[in-house]
């Protein structure tokens, strides 16, 4: 269990990377990071970021900010009464400002992964002649001997190759065999 976890880890991070490290996509490993960085951010220790304090860090951080431009991103997420963000509006600011940069980022993802789900089920289509929800060995032939492989011509290596993609050993390919199978190629 633990190595298919590790397994799993380790191709979400081979998987195209995300355009600034401001955000992981693991929360517990983000919000450690987030812990940490209030606490640089925090000089005094008294569990409040000042304005003033997350300028001086950004200016040692060389990013230079117009101190009222900042106060007015910041002044909504510091709690009545205080005179800084407390660590939870910390993470609602850290939460506001992922959202607003990279929300569409996460929009376009989504629509990369719909359109290839779409690209897969036309692909699918074009092998499940019958269109019954299966690739059968006879439709990978056929399919095989429109395109001039040699394998269109010998029923006993198509059927090999089917038992390769067959999961559950049922003698055809389902859509979700099928996605595997490409899924695999592909990566």
């Amino acid at each position: 269990m633990a190595a298919a976890a590790d397994s799993e880890c380790k191709r979400s991070l081979n998987r195209r990377p995300s355009s600034s490290s401001f955000r992981l996509r693991c929360s517990s490993l983000n919000s450690l990071r987030l812990r940490r960085v209030f606490d640089i951010f925090d000089k005094n220790r008294d569990g409040l970021i000042t304005v003033q304090e997350i300028h001086q860090a950004l200016t040692r951080l060389g990013l230079e900010t117009d101190v009222s431009d900042l106060d007015s991103t910041i002044r909504s997420f510091i709690k009545s009464g205080n005179i800084g963000l407390t660590y939870d509006g910390f993470v609602a600011l850290h939460e506001s400002l992922d959202q607003r940069l990279f929300g569409l980022e996460m929009e376009e993802e989504v629509a990369e992964e719909d359109e290839s789900e779409s690209d897969l089920t036309e692909a699918f289509k074009v092998f499940d002649e019958d269109g019954d929800g299966y690739i059968s060995a006879e439709e990978l032939q056929a399919v095989l001997g429109k395109l001039g492989l040699p394998e269109g011509r010998e029923i006993d290596r198509v059927e090999k190759m089917i038992c390769c993609v067959d999961q559950n050993h049922d003698g055809r390919v389902d859509f979700f065999e099928f996605k595997h199978m490409m899924q695999s190629v592909t990566s």
